[in-house]
């Protein structure tokens, strides 16, 4: 086989074991494994370690400001690496999480966490459409909890959280903080600059864009803390494919062009759902109305606001929302797609009342993934679906 090809491509090693040549080595190679961190000693065997996957995690530990990244199958297979590592030391201290998060990481926490391993969690709740930071140290000082997780910004409503300020709180109080960082992505965020301990992704999401395919990564910065999420995973097999791997690491060479396209669009598209008689509300923590902009600003600085953008039509009563919004969704139909995913190239949406209804009953609010088209195009595309729900 040609050993010394000059590509610029990552190589994509398929092979499920590596040949380790003799019986010296092979021995070597095991007690390594035992030992070692990082690039350190023969592949043996892909669940353990693959080059390709090292090559794109890399990559992705350059973007985050880590020491390490390890990828996983999913967001939820970076979630559950991620908190299986605190379980041992954490496991007799109650474990706090931030109730605007994720709903299959609710459903993780519940059906995983408490019924299956027995932790005791307590959820933090905003105050509102805000988070009430001395709410919080009141919480920590009253709970000790051994592991703090929130996402930076909140799922569908779009609230920010002063991830400093929460990480600088929970460390005071001895805990250790998780950080998924998914809606806000390094190019706004990097929260172990700040003192996280781990930041997952679901990479599903903007670190690929494209819609095609799963993957997701946990990061951090701390050798012990790698070393446990590197034995973990390999116990319990959240291994990203090399195929995936390569892929991930092809798209993510136009990552921050995507990021800063999705951010001017979002920014448009949010100004204009304001300014627009058939909107009764914007969620979107760039503009100034927003309950958490200023959080959003002191975090974000001037990078943009993320691509969400969520909105409630005009109505006078529950019956006319829905319609509008039923208007409005058919009216775009050909133009911006109905999906239950974001972070995509495409502009998507999803009707919150179809999906959250359970904690948002809101019969006409829309949650929309921006895309990067053109954006006079897409703005075009949106004021004509606005004007056809008057």
């Amino acid at each position: 086989m040609e050993k010394d090809v000059n590509t610029r491509q990552v190589p994509i090693y398929r092979d499920a074991a590596f040949e380790l040549f003799d019986a010296a080595t092979t021995v070597e190679a095991f007690e390594r494994d035992r030992e070692k961190f990082l690039g350190e000693g023969h592949y043996i065997y892909s669940r353990y370690r693959n080059p390709t996957v090292e090559s794109v995690a890399g990559q992705l530990a350059a973007l985050e400001g880590a020491s390490w990244a390890f990828l996983t199958q999913s967001g939820m297979g970076a979630i559950e690496v991620a908190l299986s590592v605190f379980q041992e030391a954490a496991h007799n201290a109650p474990w706090l999480f931030f109730s605007e998060i994720y709903g299959g990481t609710h459903t993780y926490v519940d059906e995983v966490l408490v019924r299956r391993r027995g932790l005791e969690v307590h959820r933090f709740l905003p105050a509102g459409d805000h988070y009430d930071l001395e709410a919080l140290r009141s919480l920590l000082a009253s709970l000790h909890p051994g592991v703090l997780f929130f996402e930076t910004v909140s799922n569908p409503l779009l609230m920010v959280a002063d991830g400093r300020e929460v990480i600088r709180l929970a460390r005071e109080a001895g805990c250790r903080v998780v950080v998924d960082n998914t809606f806000a992505t390094p190019w706004l965020w990097r929260p172990l600059a700040d003192g996280a301990d781990i930041v997952v992704h679901s990479a599903t999401k903007y670190l690929s864009g494209h819609g095609n395919l799963l993957a997701g990564v946990v990061l951090g910065k701390d050798e012990a803390l790698g070393r446990a999420v590197n034995h973990y995973r390999k116990l319990t097999g959240h291994m990203l494919s090399p195929d995936e791997a390569a892929r991930l690491g092809d798209q993510l060479r136009t990552f921050p062009l995507r990021m800063q396209r999705h951010c001017h669009n979002a920014a448009s598209v949010a100004r204009l759902f304001h300014d627009h008689p058939a909107v009764e509300r914007v969620f979107f923590p760039g503009l100034p109305s927003h309950p958490t902009y200023r959080e959003a600003h002191a975090l974000f600085g001037e990078r943009g606001y993320g691509g969400m953008v969520s909105f409630d039509m005009a109505g006078r009563d529950a019956g006319e929302k829905r319609s509008r919004r039923d208007r409005f969704i058919e009216a775009v139909r050909e133009e911006v797609v109905l999906m239950p995913t974001l972070g995509n190239t495409e502009t998507t949406l999803l009707p919150i009342e179809a999906v959250w209804g359970d904690r948002y009953p809101e019969p006409g609010m829309i949650r929309m993934s921006v895309g990067i088209e053109e954006t006079d195009t897409l703005l075009s595309t949106l004021r004509r679906a606005l004007d056809l729900t008057l």
